[in-house]
């Protein structure tokens, strides 16, 4: 058996930072990411926790220009029906915001869970069957905070149609999606969060 690494106080404090500079990037350089660090930062995913040892996730790579173009298209008409349902100021804003960086984000992956896994044997899931999406948004969170370390930036677009994405990339009827991530280098780097900058919403302390 190792011995559990201790963590010291420079630690903790740089974890602390890491946490406060996490952000949700629209904004991508179109800088190809090299290889052996998505690698790095797709094994680091594969650390995260999940109910019974389940792992889930299903991470697919679009890398296709015409699946990419669709996954645009999808976001296009949801954005468009998103923005009906406003009105007035908030309409204005709403249009004003950012909401993706599809077309200029060098990696973009589409999460999904599986739900038809028999790995794990359905340990605690009986009365909580939403378990294995919860993995997933854990896989998900892990990898963001890796990337991050890495001054890698990631976007988690949900303005998509979860039908549409499973016919684009072919994935089988028992895959649900959970996230479609952007990853790239971003623009520029921020502790406050973009809708907060925006006006869109003031957040918590």
């Amino acid at each position: 058996m190792s011995a559990a690494p201790s963590f010291d106080e420079a630690f903790t404090a740089k974890l602390g930072e890491l946490l406060a500079w996490r952000r949700d990037v629209r904004r991508f350089r179109t800088d190809t990411l090299p290889e052996a660090l998505l690698e790095e930062l797709l094994a680091l995913m594969q650390l995260s926790p999940s109910v019974g040892h389940s792992q889930p996730w299903r991470w697919v790579r679009l890398r296709d220009l015409e699946q990419r173009a669709a996954v645009q298209a999808s976001f296009a008409a949801c954005n468009a029906a998103a923005l009906a349902d406003y009105e007035g100021e908030q309409a204005r804003l709403y249009a004003s915001l950012k909401l993706e960086g599809l077309r200029e984000a060098p990696e973009q992956f589409a999460v999904f869970c599986d739900h038809g896994t028999g790995q794990g044997h359905g340990l605690g899931r009986r009365t909580m069957p939403e378990m294995l999406d919860y993995s997933v948004v854990a896989a998900i969170t892990q990898f963001w905070l890796a990337a991050r370390a890495h001054g890698v930036g990631v976007g988690w677009v949900s303005i998509l149609d979860p039908d549409a994405m499973r016919r684009i990339v072919e994935a089988p009827p028992e895959w649900k999606l959970v996230g479609y991530l952007c990853v790239g280098f971003p623009v520029e780097e921020h502790d406050v969060p973009e809708l907060v900058r925006a006006g869109w919403e003031k957040g918590r302390s």
